[in-house]
């Protein structure tokens, strides 16, 4: 990786600048939650009320609209009004497709790498635990 490629992503930033790769942790962070990605990747096939939502996930209305309101928060997905109902979606499908794709090829590049990390915290370890 060329030198202009490390600083865009932050790479052997100085402590200091760990500010500069906040926003992409941020949403690292928020895509990272399988409860939440499993909504990005329903949102996939289009536009969905919380109600459905809950019955693909098979979750609580407060767990999914709690969900939903970080996606939203971080500008991942939108939601209209449709009568008494919110209707959610996608606001960048195109780009998170490529990251999606991005992702599942480093994954398979990597293998098992990701879920034997030794540097996670036990947060993280527990959520590959639970659903690994």
């Amino acid at each position: 990786m060329n030198q202009k490629a490390q600083d865009s992503v932050g790479l052997d930033a100085p402590l200091d600048e760990a500010a500069t790769v906040a926003p992409a942790a941020a949403l690292y962070r928020a895509l990272g939650e399988p409860t939440r990605l499993l909504i990005v990747q329903h949102l996939f096939s289009g536009e969905h009320r919380v109600r459905e939502l809950t019955e693909h996930l098979g979750l609580a209305q407060s767990t999914v609209s709690a969900h939903l309101a970080c996606l939203r928060e971080c500008g991942l997905v939108t939601s209209r009004a449709e009568g008494r109902a919110s209707v959610f979606s996608l606001v960048e499908p195109e780009r998170l497709v490529s990251l999606f794709a991005v992702t599942e090829g480093l994954l398979e590049a990597t293998g098992s790498a990701v879920t034997l990390c030794t540097h996670l915290g036990p947060q993280e370890r527990a959520e590959q635990e639970r659903v690994g």
